[in-house]
């Protein structure tokens, strides 16, 4: 069995994840941020002191070996429909279970495992911490905003982000990445899910000192208020600055993308991720990974399938 560990969140982890759990002869384990502070998780983290589940969930449900009514119930939204917003309005039911195992057991760790049981989670899933944290991020003029979900309002570059202490990553994330034979960073927010998991020391260090194959899954378009004019380059510089040491291999999407959908996401200030150098120090594939259903560009969970599976049996 090949160990893969797949370093990110939000819903970009989430597709990656959908994609690897149905390759064969491997054993998963996702490090997931726990960082969001926003929305129904913000507001659960605040009121009960706890790490934000959010992107935990996400996982969740991603990796479940069938997604049914289980994982649909997960994902469930509380909306006033009289527009009176009460204390439910908001609140996602499975950001509730979570908190409300985390309160029973007194244990976060615990409660994702109990969750992961019920839904036959396909792998391991890992906060990268445990502890309550905040982002932090330096823009590019000096100043700085606090707050994974105030980060990309802001609308300027961004210099790094951090934590106001050090904060100590899970042992079960550590040891992950040590043994793992693949990490894969990506796809997602570069500053607000995948950095905020690699900036944790030990991770970073784990990371470093690992033999395993260091692979980024690049982002397809660039993030409007977080990578606005980056390059692949730009991206894989940026994870590199923070752990210390190469990547070893870009998979980068090739497909063409619709003009329709292009000039619909230039109006949100977002632009295809370029290549921009001839030579680099790092091997990159380029490869067909898209879907653009429902007027969207996003990766394809399948597609990702079927290069991991290509990649694995050629290692």
């Amino acid at each position: 069995m090949k160990r893969v560990a797949v370093i990110g969140g939000g819903h970009g982890q989430s597709i990656v994840l959908r994609g690897l759990k149905k390759v064969h002869g491997i054993k998963l384990t996702a490090i997931v941020t726990v960082a969001d502070d926003g929305g129904s998780t913000g507001r659960l983290r605040r009121e009960f002191n706890i790490p934000a589940m959010g992107d935990i969930r996400g996982v969740m449900n991603a990796l479940a070996e069938e997604e049914n009514l289980l994982t649909d119930l997960m994902e469930y939204r509380f909306e006033d429909d009289d527009g009176q917003h009460g204390e439910m309005d908001g609140h996602n039911l499975g950001n509730i279970i979570l908190t409300a195992l985390t309160k029973e057991t007194g244990s976060f760790m615990e409660a994702v495992t109990k969750i992961s049981k019920v839904l036959r989670v396909k792998g391991d899933i890992v906060p990268s911490t445990t502890e309550v944290i905040s982002l932090y991020a330096v823009m590019e003029d000096g100043t700085i905003v606090r707050g994974e979900s105030n980060i990309p309002r802001y609308r300027n570059k961004i210099t790094r982000v951090y934590y106001d202490h050090d904060v100590k990553a899970t042992d079960t994330a550590v040891k992950a990445i040590t043994e793992a034979d693949y990490i894969i960073f990506g796809i997602g927010s570069l500053y607000t899910s995948i950095l905020p998991n690699l900036i944790i020391r030990d991770i970073a260090k784990a990371v470093r000192e690992s033999v395993g194959k260091k692979i980024y899954i690049c982002n397809s378009m660039t993030q409007a208020g977080e990578t606005e004019g980056y390059s692949m380059e730009d991206h894989v510089k940026a994870i590199e600055d923070v752990i210390g040491t190469g990547i070893d291999k870009v998979v980068f999407a090739n497909d063409e993308i619709p003009e329709e959908l292009l000039e619909r996401y230039r109006a949100a200030y977002s632009e295809p991720v370029r290549i921009r150098k001839r030579y680099h120090p790092y091997e990159i594939e380029k490869l067909p990974l898209l879907d653009f259903k429902d007027r969207q560009i996003h990766h394809d969970a399948a597609k990702i399938r079927d290069y991991f599976e290509k990649e694995v049996n050629e290692t």
